[in-house]
């Protein structure tokens, strides 16, 4: 059974940068696509980023491209989502999630386990 344990959310101020870390255990995080979804008040659950497993290569919703970037530290079974230029529209509630059959998928029925969530709030 994989678990996931998120931390790294809080409070920013617009252009600021935060860090997520999801570490994953049972299971190699390198043998699964991780992926990072996000949920503002009101809105369905969106895909942010995701990195494959094997060679990581990644996949970002257009919102965040060039502003998000999804990483991976095997020897730590880490997934990392580095958020900069931290905009106002980014405040939501972020959750990781592991695949462990397909391959960056933006879907999230694709996804096999999810953790709570860590809330992310960008002030003007």
């Amino acid at each position: 059974q994989v678990q996931l344990v998120e931390s790294g959310g809080g409070l920013v101020q617009a252009g600021g940068s935060l860090r997520l870390s999801c570490a994953a255990s049972g299971r190699p995080s390198s043998t699964m696509t991780m992926g990072w979804f996000r949920q503002a008040p009101g809105k369905e659950r969106e895909f942010v980023a995701a990195i494959s497993r094997g060679i990581g290569s990644t996949r970002y919703a257009d919102s965040v491209k060039g502003r998000f970037t999804v990483s991976r530290d095997n020897a730590k079974n880490t997934v990392y989502l580095q958020m900069n230029n931290l905009k106002p529209e980014d405040t939501a509630v972020y959750y990781c999630a592991a695949d462990s059959r397909n391959g960056l998928s933006i879907l999230r029925n694709s996804y096999d386990y999810w953790r709570q969530g860590t809330l992310v709030t960008v002030s003007s």
